[in-house]
Formats: C-alpha cells, sequence, structure tokens
C-alpha cells in the first residue's frame, strides 16, 4: 500500500520505522518541520516527503497529531483523501476524534477508525522514535457500527506488523473512561507529586518507589493539557475518586485512627493484590 503518515513526531515516526522495517509498504511523510523531513529521508523512515494535495494517493493515512489538530486537519483535508480508502488517528482520546471526524470523511466516502497505540516514552519529537517503540503493547480499535470489518481486519494486521502485542476492540467511550485512570490520572498524580518543596532535599533518600512515582511527571504540558481537556469528563471523575480517597489517609492521621488506616492500606493492598491476579503477574 502506499501509506501517508502526518506528523512524524514519536508515534508518528516510529510508525514509519516500525512498517519500514516490517513491511514493504510504501511510506509518505508529511510534517511542518523540514528538519524533521530531512531526518526521516536520511534514516529511511519514509520513502518520500508529500504534502497535502497528495493525500489522493494513499490507501491508508494514520494521522499521529494531537486530538485537536488531528480534527482540525481531517475536516481541512476532508475531500483530498482517496475514496474508499482508511483514515486512522493515533491519538489518546477517542470520543472528540471520532465524533469529530467520523462523519466529516463518511461524505467523502472515506472509512474513519480510531486507534490508540498505547506506548511513548516521557520524551517527545522524532528523535526518540524507534522501530520497536510499540513492542508487545496494546493497540486500542474504536470502530463505529458502520466501520467494515474489512477495514478493521486491515488496520490489526498493520498493528501487528508494527509489532503491537494484541488488538483490542473498543467503543470511543469505554476506551476515554478506561484511559482516564490507567493513563492520566497516572500523569496528573506524577507531575503533581513532584511540587512538593521535598524534591529538592531528597538526594540520597530516593529508591524504586520514588522513580516508580515520578517518571511521568517529565511529560509534553502541550499534549497532555489537550488530551486531558478532551476527556475532561472522566478524567474528573477519577481525579476527584482520588481526592476523596486521600482524604481518607488524611483524615485517619489527623485523628490518630490507627485502626482505620490500617483497614485502608489493608484495603489497597488486597485490590492491587487481585488486580494482579486479574491482569497477570507480569502485565502489573
Amino acid at each position: 500500500m502506499n501509506i501517508a503518515v502526518v506528523g512524524l513526531g514519536l508515534i508518528g515516526g516510529s510508525v514509519c520505522k516500525a512498517l519500514k522495517a516490517n513491511t514493504f509498504h510504501h511510506i509518505m511523510g508529511i510534517d511542518t518541520d523540514p528538519e524533521t523531513i530531512r531526518k526521516a529521508l536520511e534514516q529511511g523512515a519514509i520513502d518520500e516527503a508529500i504534502d497535502e494535495s497528495r493525500l489522493s494517493e494513499a490507501n491508508l493515512t494514520i494521522v499521529a497529531l494531537y486530538p485537536v489538530p488531528t480534527v482540525e486537519f481531517v475536516k481541512k483535508n476532508a475531500d483530498k483523501f482517496r475514496k474508499g480508502s482508511i483514515v486512522i488517528d493515533m491519538s489518546g482520546v477517542k470520543g472528540y476524534v471520532v465524533k469529530n471526524c467520523t462523519p466529516v470523511l463518511d461524505e467523502q466516502g472515506v472509512i474513519f477508525i480510531g486507534t490508540h497505540p498505547m506506548a511513548g516514552t516521557e520524551n517527545s519529537g522524532f528523535d526518540y522514535a524507534t522501530a520497536t517503540l510499540f513492542r508487545k503493547a496494546s493497540y486500542i480499535l474504536t470502530p463505529t457500527e458502520s466501520t467494515p470489518q474489512i477495514a478493521i481486519d486491515l488496520v490489526s494486521t498493520l498493528g501487528a506488523c508494527m509489532g503491537f502485542g494484541q488488538v483490542v476492540i473498543a467503543t470511543p467511550e469505554q476506551h476515554d473512561a478506561n484511559i482516564a485512570y490507567t493513563s492520566q490520572l497516572a500523569h496528573v498524580v506524577s507531575n503533581a507529586y513532584v511540587k512538593s518543596p521535598a524534591l529538592f532535599r531528597a538526594d540520597g533518600f530516593s529508591a524504586g518507589s520514588f522513580l516508580d512515582l515520578t517518571r511521568v511527571a517529565k511529560l509534553n504540558e502541550e499534549m497532555w493539557s489537550s488530551l486531558f481537556l478532551c476527556n475532561k469528563e472522566a478524567l474528573l471523575n477519577e481525579l476527584n475518586i482520588i481526592i476523596n480517597s486521600l482524604g481518607e489517609y488524611r483524615d485517619a492521621m489527623v485523628n490518630d485512627d490507627i485502626d482505620t488506616l490500617r483497614e485502608i492500606l489493608k484495603t489497597g493492598r488486597e485490590r492491587k493484590e487481585k488486580s494482579m491476579e486479574f491482569y497477570g503477574q507480569e502485565r502489573k
């Protein structure tokens, strides 16, 4: 196939490198930064650079931009995609993107499927893109009821070619509710955690738990602020839950209530143990 990849950052660049390493597809890159395009060509991540006027040559277009720019790009170029072709996105929220892109492309006879690679790093940009970023990760697809099965199968197969370990099918609503808990909340908590004045007094006092909890505090604020607001309702629900839970720990300590403190700590431990059994030890 001719595959156009729009946005050659960490995700888009890794898509290109994974496809070039594992398939014979012709990869066409689109990016607003000439230096990124130069690097992508030099490293063989793309076969050629194109602009939006050549989107009609692509059998499949992969839009690897933030949610709002994704929607803007699709709407602006809706009439340029090849009729009968497939367009997928790679952004971290699905309800907002699917709701805005699907009807626009339906009118053009183009199939849209929202997707989300459950992989990444604390770094961003093409310089950090690798052909192995998606290895063994989950690839989430959020087709609608009208999405042709052949299109779902094609994108699923492409995911396998990129190294994903499993393809998960979900509704956009299911995706956003789950991702608010498993990813977005973790970034909020980590980012808030490092705002303690103790951060710069901890040299020599930190171990694995500190490193685990602070790793994703180093985030891309442009991307994550967009993701948070595009998934506002689900994330606020999770924030309210954890704020209430933290209040229980605080109140127990303020009142020197060791019985309550012991009980809520026990409950947390038991839930973690149960989740390890549910998901499997290797995925804890």
